[in-house]
């Protein structure tokens, strides 16, 4: 009943159950063709990111000049330009290998590349965390690869010694789920052992 959603209720379901906070995030794996490889070392210095879209796609119906809504395909919005941002190290270690993998996607010095499409191997893995930092839902990023490595602004007259940080966008195909979260066992996941179901 909506007039039981009083004050006291939120504060009874809030301290029940909490928020999942903005910081309770990883990148946990970068792998693949398409993309440069990290050590979990290197992943800390992930500094945004976000959770994937999943969209069933509207298919209108018209009889006797009603239109009805009916569910059809799917599609994954924002799958051609999914973005990540890193801090840049002292070195620039991680910007360099986003440069290495652009380059050899596609050389333009040679005309040639790896361009070839990305199999399920090639993989973003997210992780949502609770706040004793166990993993809850891990989403699976399938057939992803690097797209646009953005340009990084440095202050170089009115800079005070921030920590700059550079974004990368990537293509993916599609995204799996799997939960280590026992009260999502209603919830329909894929199967953890596999990354193939979309």
């Amino acid at each position: 009943m909506a007039n039981a959603q009083t004050i006291q209720k939120f504060y009874q379901t809030a301290y029940s159950s909490d928020f999942s906070r903005d910081f309770l995030f990883r990148v946990k794996l970068i792998q693949g063709r398409g993309l440069p490889s990290f050590s979990p070392d290197e992943l800390v210095y992930v500094k945004a990111a976000s959770l994937p879209a999943r969209e069933i796609q509207n298919v209108p119906v018209k009889y006797m000049g009603l239109g009805f809504n009916i569910p059809g395909g799917v599609t994954y919005p924002g799958s051609d330009a999914y973005e990540l941002e890193f801090f840049v190290d002292a070195s620039s270690d991680v910007r360099r290998k986003f440069e290495i993998v652009s380059r050899e996607l596609f050389n333009d010095l040679s005309s040639t590349g790896a361009y070839e499409t990305p199999d399920a191997s090639s993989i973003v893995q997210l992780v949502q965390l609770d706040k004793g930092m166990n993993e809850l839902d891990t989403y699976s990023l399938i057939g992803a690869s690097l797209r646009k490595i953005n340009p990084i602004e440095y202050k170089i007259s009115e800079g005070k010694g921030d920590a700059v940080s550079c974004k990368v966008t990537l293509a993916y195909q599609f995204y799996t789920v799997a939960t280590e979260n026992p009260t999502a066992a209603n919830l329909v996941y894929t199967n953890t052992n596999s990354i193939l179901q979309p």
